[in-house]
């Protein structure tokens, strides 16, 4: 839909305090603000709905890189290098989301406190450490210790290799980290 398109876009240029529904009109390039209002009942809708939307695509598109391997490592390298590819080849999905999160943490919006925890989730990756760890590919470990810990590196690396210096192919940081976590977890 454009309006929610419009609202990823507003978003990610202009951040949060800003995305009026002024700011999303003149992005979505309609005639009058009703247009929104008759769709959405307000922000917290239409936040939901953006959110919703930048989700189901990063999901999709983990899904489908982790769904192509056969072992619980390789799942995890899928998982890390689709994580990675994702927000640094979608950047303005990646900062549009991250901008509704920090608006609901900071309590600036309410009602949406369930897609800041969906967006923040690390329970597809501990279920997936987890398995591996019981079919014999990962050794001993806290699955959900560690699926955070995944999860921060993974931030880290699309924040300071891949968006701030602009290293464009995003793939090589995504394997390395991949490797380094298969070599760390990975059953002897």
């Amino acid at each position: 839909m454009q309006i929610v398109q419009a609202t990823i876009e507003t978003l990610a240029e202009i951040g949060y305090s800003r995305a009026s529904f002024s700011a999303i009109c003149r992005q979505a390039r309609l005639s009058s603000t009703g247009m929104i209002s008759y769709y959405f009942s307000g922000k917290p809708e239409l936040f939901r709905k953006a959110a919703q939307s930048v989700l189901a695509e990063s999901e999709a598109a983990m899904a489908k890189c982790v769904a192509r391997e056969t072992t619980y490592r390789g799942k995890l390298g899928a998982y890390i290098v689709a994580q990675i590819t994702f927000a640094t080849r979608r950047p303005t999905q990646t900062q549009a989301l991250a901008e509704i999160v920090a608006m609901v943490q900071a309590r600036q919006i309410s009602g949406l406190d369930d897609v800041a925890r969906a967006a923040l989730s690390v329970d597809s990756l501990t279920e997936l450490l987890e398995q591996g760890r019981q079919a014999g590919e990962f050794h001993t470990l806290d699955a959900r210790l560690m699926a955070l810990v995944i999860h921060s590196a993974i931030e880290n690396v699309v924040r300071h290799h891949c968006l701030q210096d602009g290293d464009g192919d995003p793939e090589p940081y995504a394997r390395r980290l991949a490797d380094i976590f298969d070599r760390c977890i990975a059953a002897r």
